[in-house]
């Protein structure tokens, strides 16, 4: 089933249009085209009738046949013969291609691209001395391990036993049975994905959301459906960027999507959201599990980002209110890659032992066991976390107020929320120009990621994430060459991504 919106329903997306005549017609139009551009509405969606909608406004029916009408002249609504009315997204006749989701590589004097700065992705630098202890004590450690085969399809049990330890005190009872070691997070997503789902499976997922998710849906062969996050009232200058765009889960919403599209998974990032920065309160977080639970929907929570919090800590993870055992597992992903390192290619998956089993049998054919000295390193880096941590927050914390002051000062027509926690800002542009942008950008050796790369259908052409993660000056040279590249794109049609479906 394709995703479908009622006259209520859809209603609640607009928020108040009222008029008729030809003031409440544009009016109307243009807030379906605003909702589509920033993922508000997703592409591919059915729209209620003419009369449904009409009477759900309190409007006349010609006010509703005349956006309508509109809509479809500028691309963002398609009739299908048959089968009503559906969400669009104008494509631009030659698309900016999409890239995959990849590092650029290093970058500075020793990198294999000098010069160039990479806002693409979100990833800080090492903490050298720690890194430098954890690999001296993995070392030390090693020895005692080399006299066994070295295969362990769940991981070292020492490493096992730390990151049950570390869930437990965060509120997720987790004995080491219910770990899984990874080659990282998107790793263990990735197997969840193989193991959970089949090819033609919708899995549901944010809008937007983290790239390599989407991508990996699609190579899965699966499909996927966006659920969009609701965003406040964006503020038209930076004056409020503390307050403009914060993000919420609609968890009506949630549950309809579950109830309509029946997904074999739900992805989800709730803490510090990639790529808003939003983080669900939870009170949602209760009733997440609860409709998944009713839908029999199995949820992947990506937690990477959950120790990075800024301002103050987090609700305990979701999967503390999966108290019911039954068929709509919580499956947890964790990794070190952003709060240690990147190149720290270890992560974690928790969840049922069952589901493990079944996880375990699947990874089984092509990657027999996680390497044994990089958990090792692992295992000393999460007995220093607590140490590190609040060193890394002071200094992310000031980047990203660093960063916010400096886009204020150099792009005053752009805004961005102030997240509390995670490593970027997701910034409005007000204009659907960010394909463009990242264009531009490059030929001022700045690397971006375009803001569609974030969704599905095209949309969120008018928005970009910028990382905090570099130190300050290397952000003052970005923001530098950002307003430059922002100057020289073109201010006519706006260059827009090829609709991805």
């Amino acid at each position: 089933m394709e995703q479908q919106l009622n006259g209520s329903a859809f209603v609640r997306h607009l928020g108040a249009v009222t008029g008729n005549g030809r003031a409440g017609y544009a009016a109307l139009a243009d807030r379906v085209r605003t909702l589509l551009s920033d993922g508000r509405l997703a592409v591919g969606t059915r729209v209620p009738s003419e009369r449904e909608l009409a009477v759900a406004l309190g409007v006349g029916r010609g006010t509703v046949a005349a956006a309508y009408e509109d809509l479809r002249e500028s691309g963002h609504l398609a009739r299908r013969r048959g089968s009503g009315t559906w969400t669009a997204l104008p494509t631009d006749p030659s698309p900016t291609p999409v890239a995959p989701f990849a590092p650029l590589g290093a970058v500075g004097p020793s990198g294999s691209n000098p010069g160039v700065i990479d806002l693409a992705h979100a990833a800080p630098a090492a903490p050298a001395d720690v890194m430098a202890l954890a690999g001296q004590e993995a070392l030390a450690a090693l020895p005692d391990h080399l006299v066994g085969p070295g295969y362990d399809l769940l991981g070292l049990l020492a490493l096992r036993t730390a990151i049950a330890d570390r869930l437990t005190a965060q509120g997720l009872a987790t004995t080491p049975d219910e770990v899984m070691v990874t080659a990282g997070s998107q790793h263990a997503h990735a197997l969840v994905v193989r193991a959970l789902a089949r090819p033609g499976d919708r899995i549901l997922l944010e809008q937007p959301t983290y790239p390599n998710a989407i991508d990996l849906v699609r190579h899965a062969s699966a499909r996927p459906v966006p659920m969009a996050l609701d965003r406040d009232g964006a503020s038209g200058a930076t004056g409020d960027r503390d307050d403009a765009g914060r993000v919420r889960w609609d968890v009506a919403a949630f549950a309809s999507a579950l109830r309509d599209s029946a997904p074999a998974l739900a992805y989800l990032v709730p803490d510090h959201h990639n790529p808003t920065g939003g983080v669900m309160d939870a009170e949602t977080r209760g009733a997440v599990v609860a409709a998944a639970r009713r839908h029999a929907v199995p949820l992947v929570i990506d937690d990477c980002l959950r120790d990075l919090w800024l301002d103050e800590p987090v609700p305990p993870p979701v999967g503390s209110w999966a108290t019911v055992a039954g068929e709509a597992p919580v499956l947890t992903l964790g990794s070190l890659s952003k709060t240690i390192w990147g190149g720290v290619r270890i992560g974690w998956l928790r969840g049922p032992r069952a589901v493990l089993r079944r996880v375990a049998t699947s990874r089984a054919s092509d990657d027999i066991a996680s390497p044994v000295l990089e958990q090792l390193v692992a295992l000393a880096l999460l007995r220093r976390l607590d140490a590190v941590l609040p060193a890394r927050r002071t200094t992310m914390a000031a980047r990203r107020d660093h960063l916010l002051a400096a886009l204020a000062r150099a792009l005053p027509d752009w805004s961005a929320s102030r997240p509390s926690g995670g490593l970027s800002l997701w910034v409005d542009l007000h204009a659907p120009r960010s394909s463009g942008l990242v264009e531009a950008a490059a030929r001022h050796g700045l690397h971006l990621a375009a803001g569609p790369r974030f969704g599905t259908g095209g949309a969120f052409e008018g928005f970009l994430r910028v990382p905090y993660t570099h130190p300050v000056d290397v952000l003052d040279d970005a923001v530098a060459r950002l307003a430059a590249a922002w100057e020289s794109v073109d201010a006519g049609a706006p260059t827009m991504l090829s609709p991805v479906v």
